[in-house]
């Protein structure tokens, strides 16, 4: 498996397998091309966008880190970062989602983070025992959202 920096080449395939995951319950946030594109490729508080490659060149996941900026979305404190994790849903449970983000947690060290929110569906279970596995712990809820940070300071 092979960590590396999504590029647009990659928006077509990444958008498809949010589709599926869609299709699974597993997201409900847009999954097209645009949003794909505007929302992790080219996002102006981007710090990193990876994907995890197999060996034959298939995008496996990706994992999206921002900037929380001022009245962001998810009411994260401005200065923060705003974690996203993607993962194929046949490529579940192969550990794309821990080698995403040792590339991701070095990207935000690099990038002066201190915390790093991650806020999920109180109806994802896989996704809040992945957060919780990478260190992140329960900080607050909001309707329906559990949010966890991971402080890169301790």
């Amino acid at each position: 498996m092979k960590i590396r920096d999504a590029t647009t080449e990659d928006v077509a395939e990444m958008s498809a397998f949010l589709q599926q995951l869609a299709a699974l319950g597993k997201r409900t946030s847009r999954s097209d091309p645009a949003f794909v594109l505007s929302n992790y490729i080219h996002d102006p508080n981007k710090v990193q966008c990876a994907v995890a490659e197999d060996d034959d060149g298939t995008i496996l996941g990706f994992q999206s880190l921002k900037f929380a900026t001022e009245a962001n979305i998810y009411g994260v404190e401005p200065g923060w970062g705003i974690i996203g994790t993607h993962i194929r849903p046949d490529a579940a449970r192969r550990g794309v989602g821990r080698a995403l983000f040792a590339a991701t947690r070095e990207a935000a060290q690099r990038s002066g983070l201190t915390k790093i929110d991650a806020s999920i569906a109180a109806t994802n279970p896989e996704g809040l025992a992945y957060y919780e596995a990478m260190g992140f712990r329960s900080y607050r809820t909001s309707d329906g959202t559990i949010c966890k940070c991971l402080d890169l300071t301790s």
